[in-house]
């Protein structure tokens, strides 16, 4: 079933994994083609979603945040498909995340209007990209600031725009990625922020996940915590709207979601949490968060089934060599690699098989080049030139980055929408 929140866009057909498409088919006419990925009506390799799955997922996320009363602004970054960022709106996200001005303007050229940018701001052709869209006054939009220079580049700038532009001050761990230190640092920046017009200190943000340890997490949280409250009880907060404190990446959410849920900053408070990766899930590292999640947290316990791994990249057997040994059409050009190489899920032979099946425990890739996979296979394995086979993936972020269209397929495996991206 197509989702009416999609745009109906022309399809790029000279994008990989799209096949025959008709040049004049748009992806509001997808589902008319009645394409099947089994019936090799879909050149491969493709990267599909399973549209159930998303579904899943989407409603399982919203559940969480909404028994923790807070809010869900997803990374877009993960995907950066506005069709599947309205579909996280559509299903009760406060807003989309994004990392870098020209994300941001895609996003709002698909009608996005509300973004927190979880990055700095740097560069004037950056600032001006901001500056455009704000000009809209139905566009909401934050920005995180962590050193006196840059609020003093973005505090310049907007205010010969006659702009105001919100900014949360960034904490971050020692050791770790961007973010003030220490509260000299904080204050530094607080300081800097009060001296422009152009500027309104909206809060604080965070990224916890550069840790690995639980309590090292919590602590970090509580000093984010403690932070706001001093900023609002010094009078520094922006004046005509809530506070805002914001962490969450996709491995530790539901520890962002228990500490920041407790916060009492003597104000009005909004908390805004930024998982992206759950839409797909995946089954390496997002996996493992899942499955402590699942086994901790109390709100997810009462969620079965948990998230749920819906994205594959699917890829035909494009050579057997030598034995042991499948060479498999597809390579760094089409999957992620850096957190795990891809996993062969399920196999199909066209022309024999109904149904997709497992395949053997022990076939597994060992190599990836640009277009190539080596896949390790046992002599006398029932596999041949031709046959198709599914991928699990670990890292979905940079699964997505590497396609200009992912289809969506359905139980059936009936091609039922596409999403593009915006990279």
């Amino acid at each position: 079933m197509t989702n009416s929140s999609f745009p109906a866009a022309p399809l790029d057909v000279n994008g990989k994994g799209l096949g025959a498409f008709p040049e004049s088919c748009t992806t509001a006419g997808v589902a008319a083609l009645d394409w099947n990925l089994l019936n090799e009506d879909v050149s491969l390799p493709v990267a599909v979603l399973y549209e159930a799955r998303v579904r899943h997922n989407l409603q399982w996320m919203q559940r969480f945040m909404e028994a923790y009363k807070v809010k869900l602004a997803p990374h877009g970054k993960t995907t950066m498909s506005p069709a599947l960022f309205q579909r996280q709106i559509d299903g009760g996200a406060w807003g989309i995340t994004l990392a870098t001005a020209p994300q941001v303007q895609a996003a709002y050229q698909h009608g996005i209007r509300r973004v927190l940018m979880a990055n700095q701001l740097v560069g004037r052709a950056n600032m001006a990209i901001i500056a455009r869209l704000l000009r809209d006054p139905g566009f909401t939009f934050f920005c995180i600031v962590d050193s006196p220079a840059n609020a003093a580049q973005l505090g310049a700038y907007f205010g010969e725009q006659g702009l105001t532009l919100p900014v949360l001050i960034e904490l971050g761990p020692q050791g770790g990625r961007t973010g003030v230190r220490d509260d000299a640092q904080l204050q530094a920046v607080a300081d800097e922020i009060g001296k422009w017009p152009g500027l309104a200190l909206a809060g604080i943000e965070v990224y916890e996940g550069v840790l690995q340890e639980e309590g090292a997490i919590r602590a970090f949280l509580r000093r984010a915590t403690d932070a706001l409250r001093g900023l609002a009880a010094a009078g520094r907060l922006r004046k005509n709207g809530p506070a805002l404190i914001s962490g969450a990446g996709s491995a530790w959410f539901d520890v962002v979601a228990e500490e920041f849920s407790q916060a009492d900053i003597g104000a009005p408070l909004e908390i805004v949490l930024r998982p992206g990766c759950y839409l797909s899930h995946d089954v390496g590292i997002y996996r493992s968060a899942a499955e402590r999640i699942n086994a901790h947290n109390p709100v997810a316990r009462k969620m079965e089934p948990g998230l749920q791994p819906a994205l594959q990249v699917w890829a035909y057997v494009q050579s057997l060599p030598e034995p042991g040994r499948a060479i498999i059409a597809m390579g760094k050009r089409d999957a992620a690699f850096d957190a795990g190489l891809p996993a062969p899920a399920s196999l199909y032979r066209p022309g024999r098989d109904s149904a997709p099946g497992p395949v053997p425990a022990h076939w597994k890739l060992s190599a990836m080049m640009d277009q190539h996979a080596f896949m390790q296979i046992g002599e006398g394995d029932d596999i041949q030139v031709g046959d198709m086979i599914a991928f699990d993936i670990s890292h979905p972020c940079l699964t997505f980055d590497k396609w200009r269209q992912v289809l969506l397929v359905d139980e059936q495996y009936r091609v039922v929408d596409v999403a593009d991206t915006f990279f």
